[in-house]
């Protein structure tokens, strides 16, 4: 596999991960606070689906993939403000509650963003 081949398999698979940990954090909102999450089928509410979709598309769509771990450590703000809004209640609500549902994805993420925030303070003083 050529080096760019490789490097755009690494990006898609950051790609998919933060959609899945995001999907997942929406998911577990929606479980939590709105009274149309299904349990059994595990679908989520229409406002919490179209979230989802809203923070997928915004992943395709990113064009600063390969050098962030997540939006929230990206120089630029792609959500619209109300969306971000949304994903920010979603993020606080969540976040804390990860460690109970997704230990390893909760311990994941912590330890991405405390390395992407000395990575970002050691070019800060470059």
């Amino acid at each position: 596999m050529r080096p760019e081949e490789r490097q755009l398999e690494v990006i898609e698979e950051k790609r998919r991960k933060e959609r899945y940990v995001v999907e997942e954090m929406i998911r577990l909102y929606c479980r939590k606070n709105h009274k149309g999450y299904d349990r059994k089928a595990g679908k989520m509410c229409p406002a919490c689906w179209e979230l989802t979709e809203y923070a997928r598309l915004r992943s395709e769509k990113c064009p600063f993939m390969e050098d962030k771990t997540f939006c929230s450590n990206c120089r630029v703000h792609c959500y619209k403000p109300e969306m971000r809004e949304k994903i920010r209640q979603v993020m606080r609500f969540s976040g804390p509650r990860m460690l109970l549902y997704h230990p390893v994805l909760a311990i994941w993420h912590v330890a991405c963003s405390i390395k992407e925030k000395k990575k970002q303070k050691e070019e800060r003083k470059l």
